[in-house]
């Protein structure tokens, strides 16, 4: 008997934009010298990219970004510490353009 062929998986390539690069140093910048906490920015830009390499593998696998409704469905979120990482999704490229920041509300 023969075994089932997989489809070989589609690749892709994560393209950061320069906004998403300035947001990147924004984020951390403000968390080293503003608050004085430089291993704490460390650990957030090591998220960020960590998230990256995740969002390459997989991207189908996080939620349709509720604040860019489509009909395609092709922006999705990725929430990293307390923002949340929109990407596009444009086979064979994935871009990362925005990144926005949420709070939880007090109940």
């Amino acid at each position: 008997m023969d075994k089932p062929t997989r489809k070989a998986a589609t690749t892709y390539q994560i393209r950061l934009s320069e906004n998403a690069v300035k947001n990147i140093d924004e984020i951390t910048g403000y968390i080293a010298f503003i608050n004085h906490q430089p291993l704490n920015a460390i650990k957030v830009g090591d998220a960020f990219f960590k998230a990256f390499s995740k969002i390459e593998k997989y991207p189908h696998i996080y939620k349709e970004c509720s604040l860019i409704p489509t009909k395609s469905k092709m922006y999705r979120q990725k929430s990293c510490f307390k923002w949340y990482i929109i990407y596009k999704i444009v086979p064979p490229q994935i871009i990362c353009a925005w990144y926005y920041s949420f709070r939880k509300k007090a109940i």
